[in-house]
């Protein structure tokens, strides 16, 4: 069974908005590599609006300059919203019905990963309902103080495991975690 994964690049205090302002500094070979790994193990995306509307403008825009370019260009992307209409953007479908129905479809389809992007209110959302079967923080050396937050609004509840971790050279430390409560979704 494709398991549901997510990646968010994360400063020490917790800001997930507008990576392109302080996550720069930070990117070497050796997190390319780790993002590369992720899509690599994926054949699909699952976002939300604001996520895509982002990504689509971006992606589309490099074409196949970049390899991830190609990954995200090309791989079905399944989108989160109720207020979108139309998806432009090439092997988008809309997803505006009940999530957890299609996430349960998607998973049972033979294929690998269905990866997710920022798109934190989806994580949140998906973490609150156990529609997540592992998140991974790239956590950054940095404290920006305003911007949206992974974890707004108070706790959920929802007790995490810590399935490894890995220090990079640039001081930022990747954790990879699995749900553990009784809602998440078997793998």
């Amino acid at each position: 069974m494709r398991k549901t994964v997510a990646g968010m690049l994360i400063t020490l205090d917790g800001v997930v908005e507008s990576p392109e302002k302080w996550h720069a500094p930070y990117f070497d070979d050796e997190l390319g590599d780790m993002i590369d790994s992720a899509a690599a193990e994926s054949d699909a995306m699952l976002l939300g609006r604001r996520t895509y509307e982002e990504f689509a403008t971006f992606w589309t825009s490099l074409g196949s300059k970049e390899s991830l370019a190609e990954f995200m260009n090309g791989k079905p992307k399944y989108v989160a919203s109720t207020t979108l209409q139309e998806l432009d953007w090439s092997n988008s479908s809309l997803v505006d019905g009940n999530l957890a129905e299609t996430l349960d479809a998607l998973k049972r389809q033979p294929g690998k990963n269905i990866q997710i992007y920022g798109s934190p209110t989806l994580v949140r959302s998906l973490l609150r309902d156990g529609l997540l079967d592992e998140l991974t923080l790239l956590v950054h050396p940095i404290v920006v103080g305003d911007g949206q937050r992974l974890f707004e609004n108070g706790n959920y509840g929802t007790a995490l495991r810590l399935e490894k971790s890995r220090t990079l050279d640039t001081g930022v430390v990747a954790l990879t975690y699995a749900p553990v409560n009784e809602k998440r979704a078997r793998v």
